[in-house]
């Protein structure tokens, strides 16, 4: 009789979590999660959330994830700015969704310069801009549509729930592997290049960092802003929200944008029943309706 190919005795059974983390746990996470960012997370989110915090339990020392949800429930003042960082995802590009940049420098640029010829106050908010690369890439692409010089008072608010991806952003430097997309001379106008160590790093200019304030926001809490905004990114942000949070979300986003502003928000993203005081210009581009 011929030898088995492979002997089942062998089988290796699945290799244990470093934590236990029971539906009981997870449960408790999201209820956080919702409390305390309105961010939801979904069933399917429960490995990304283990493996994330798994590295906070590490650090503080624990034993499983009971333990954490404890130390979140009695101690959230402390833990939550790292509980924030860690289930919070921050996937960015310079440019990204181009025809959205386009559409702002050949035409929302025109009504920026109608609203504002007398005051020449333009602003514009990048709400959940990660590391700093959609408020640069709407910072640029206002100054290559002339929107500089003494004329023009531009600022671009540039907010986030993660204290880390902000910092990275008010640095405003990045790999070159950043900017590979990017137009060399886009790349040669407004980034300068490292030197000897940081060789393979870009900077972006002056010119361009002045333009943006980063500011950590909890788009649930309060917001400290008191005027109007000519244009409000948010992309890719909502998808995190329930339905109810992205109804009021966007309640609060026509609150504060002025008649006639301009709201992008991510690609996978509609306000169909979410929201009726926007007109849609398409390609997830809306205008707040008169």
């Amino acid at each position: 009789m011929p030898a088995p190919m492979f002997n089942t005795d062998k089988i290796a059974a699945p290799r244990a979590k470093e934590f236990h983390m029971s539906d009981g746990d997870f449960g408790r996470i999201q209820k956080f999660a919702m409390e305390h960012t309105g961010i939801s997370l979904s069933d399917q989110k429960k490995e990304m959330v283990y493996s994330r915090l798994a590295k906070r339990i590490r650090v503080l020392k624990l034993d499983d994830f009971a333990s954490y949800c404890d130390l979140l429930s009695d101690h959230a003042e402390q833990e939550i700015s790292n509980f924030v960082n860690a289930i919070t995802t921050n996937l960015t590009s310079f440019f990204r969704e181009q025809h959205h940049f386009d559409f702002l420098k050949e035409e929302v640029v025109a009504d920026l310069k109608e609203w504002h010829q007398t005051d020449g106050k333009i602003r514009v908010w990048s709400a959940g801009c990660s590391t700093g690369e959609e408020p640069y890439s709407i910072a640029i692409t206002l100054s290559e549509a002339m929107l500089t010089g003494a004329k023009w008072d531009i600022k671009v608010l540039a907010t986030d729930l993660d204290t880390c991806v902000l910092q990275h952003g008010k640095e405003g430097v990045y790999d070159e592997t950043r900017l590979e997309d990017v137009p060399d001379r886009r790349v040669r106008r407004w980034f300068t290049h490292g030197r000897n160590e940081n060789s393979n790093k870009v900077h972006v200019k002056d010119s361009v960092r002045d333009l943006i304030s980063f500011k950590q926001l909890n788009l649930v809490g309060k917001w400290p802003m008191r005027g109007e905004f000519d244009v409000i990114f948010c992309r890719n942000v909502v998808i995190y929200f329930d339905k109810p949070t992205q109804c009021k979300l966007f309640e609060r986003y026509a609150n504060i944008l002025r008649k006639g502003g301009y709201l992008f928000i991510g690609h996978s993203e509609n306000l169909h029943g979410v929201s009726d005081r926007f007109e849609s210009l398409g390609r997830t581009i809306y205008r707040k309706k008169d």
